[in-house]
């Protein structure tokens, strides 16, 4: 397991034929990575038991959770979760709306459908037990090759790959190969990489998830993007890009693509007991079937003089800010309603604040909801003329 590069460094590929030195090369990545993870893993509660013993619903559940997503906030939200959930049959009974307020934090709220829709394949195919097959795991909705490796081998011991982001920056830096991160080479070259380091540890009788999962910690934790601790790395003495000063270039960057600019307009509607306006997104696009204030979007700057979120017309200026997602610039205007009586489309709906918070709902729409300074008098009182300087509401690109 190690690379073909030019000039000095002379070795095979994965995949090639194999020498004694490779062999050697992937038994000490088992060892020291092994040895490294059982003293410095960090504590998680989905790590309940040894990796290779654990609940497959559990793996599936906190490995969606994890994806995008930083280990201490799904540590937050993942015990919460297997409290309501604690099986793929309660998860497939549950509804759709509920599931979503669990995963309420997480972001990326595609993630939790697909995980109701998995729990619901699992009830319907497979008579409520998780498979141990790979082939029936990558069936399953939303579980692709990574999910489907991380469950053979931390629930079942089977000497699958779970390669993501992490375990392929770890080996593009060990072998000294310069391709990007995402790319079909960096991933072929890593899965490989990690198939003969499974097949070593096997055969010294180490179990695979916990070598998977000690490369997935390595990653996270020491072999990261920027700034690797390679002073702290059990690989250090192995690695191609620390002996040749390559950590910083390695993986080559990718060029990032613009964002997309969004501009929101919604309006913060408060009745006299204190409830909320709230509507339902639609299935499709950012956000999709959470709940919000009514809120109208808009690759434009949005006039408030037209516009009307949940059939209301906008009034007083109550906030405007930039929320950033990995592919979307969103610049928020808050509104009060207009002075006079609200007449909501159908499908807007008045809820008192203890049941909006159990709602899915983004952060955002938390912030906006329940979370912001509240500015907004109740809406049958009158209220101070509309702001009606544009470039309060049309916020101007930076």
């Amino acid at each position: 397991m190690s690379s073909a590069r030019s000039g000095k460094r002379k070795a095979t590929l994965p995949g090639a034929a194999r020498s004694a030195a490779d062999l050697r090369r992937d038994a000490a990545i088992s060892k020291r990575v092994a040895e490294w993870f059982t003293e410095h893993a960090r504590v998680l509660p989905w790590r309940d038991l040894p990796p290779g013993g654990r609940d497959p619903y559990r793996v599936l559940v906190s490995e969606l959770m994890l994806q995008q997503t930083q280990a201490s906030r799904v540590a937050e939200r993942y015990p919460a979760f297997l409290a309501r959930f604690p099986d793929a049959g309660a998860l497939a009974d549950a509804d759709e709306e509920d599931v979503l307020a669990l995963w309420s934090g997480l972001g990326y709220y595609r993630r939790a459908k697909h995980l109701h829709a998995a729990a619901k394949a699992i009830e319907a195919r497979f008579g409520g037990r998780m498979p141990r097959d790979p082939k029936e795991l990558r069936s399953i909705p939303g579980v692709g090759a990574y999910t489907a490796g991380a469950i053979a081998s931390l629930a079942f011991d089977l000497p699958e790959p779970a390669v993501d982001g992490n375990v392929t920056r770890v080996f593009l830096r060990l072998l000294g190969e310069p391709l990007s991160l995402n790319t079909p080479a960096a991933q072929q070259l890593a899965g490989e990489a990690a198939r003969s380091v499974l097949t070593s540890s096997a055969k010294a009788g180490v179990g695979p998830g916990l070598i998977n999962e000690a490369l997935i910690e390595l990653g996270a934790t020491i072999c990261t993007p920027r700034s690797p601790s390679c002073e702290r790395c059990p690989l250090a003495g192995l690695c191609i890009a620390k002996r040749e000063g390559l950590t910083d270039t390695i993986p080559a960057p990718k060029k990032a693509a613009p964002k997309k600019t969004i501009h929101a307009l919604t309006v913060l509607a408060i009745d006299a007991a204190g409830a909320r306006l709230v509507e339902r997104r639609g299935d499709g696009g950012l956000w999709a079937g959470l709940w919000q204030a009514p809120t109208v979007e808009s690759p434009e700057p949005i006039d408030p003089a037209t516009a009307r979120p949940g059939g209301v017309a906008p009034g007083e200026l109550l906030d405007e800010f930039v929320h950033e997602t990995t592919h979307r610039t969103v610049r928020f205007v808050v509104c009060a309603p207009a002075p006079g009586k609200i007449k909501p489309s159908t499908g807007a709906l008045w809820k008192p604040t203890d049941e909006i918070a159990r709602l899915g709902l983004s952060s955002v729409q938390r912030r906006i909801l329940l979370d912001a300074p509240l500015k907004a008098r109740p809406a049958d009182k009158e209220r101070p003329p509309v702001n009606k300087r544009p470039s309060r509401y049309a916020v101007p690109a930076p």
